[in-house]
């Protein structure tokens, strides 16, 4: 099951780099929940199911045009992958985005059913 997560994370974080929502949606179960790192809660902004995460990832990527997740690690522990990388991207104003963050995935049958992420809030 290992390698099968392991692969996962490579091609997820494949799909976010292509920016490609097809491939990044084919490794989500229909039930999945998606936690975003930024929004009005402590977990940040939550998307439960499938096409409410697109419609977030979607704006993600809208949010953050040329977004790229760099130097990406990823490990396995039982159902749990995590991928640690360092966000780039320019958002819409111009801004530039540089920080180190990580996703926690739970995974059920090879899908995730979990996508939890987090940032280094930077400050300048």
């Amino acid at each position: 099951m290992s390698d099968e997560i392991l692969k996962a994370l490579v091609s997820l974080a494949d799909g976010f780099n292509a920016h490609d929502l097809d491939h990044i949606m084919s490794h989500f179960a229909e039930d999945a929940v998606l936690e975003m790192p930024r929004g009005p809660e402590p977990w940040g902004a939550r998307f439960v199911g499938k096409a409410a995460i697109r419609e977030g990832l979607a704006g993600r990527f809208k949010g953050l045009p040329d977004v790229h997740y760099g130097d990406a690690v990823h490990s396995v522990a039982d159902d749990v992958g995590i991928s640690r990388w360092t966000v780039t991207g320019t958002t819409p104003a111009g801004a530039r985005i540089r920080a180190n963050g990580c996703d926690f995935y739970t995974f059920r049958d090879g899908l995730v059913v979990k996508k939890d992420s987090y940032w280094k809030m930077v400050e300048r």
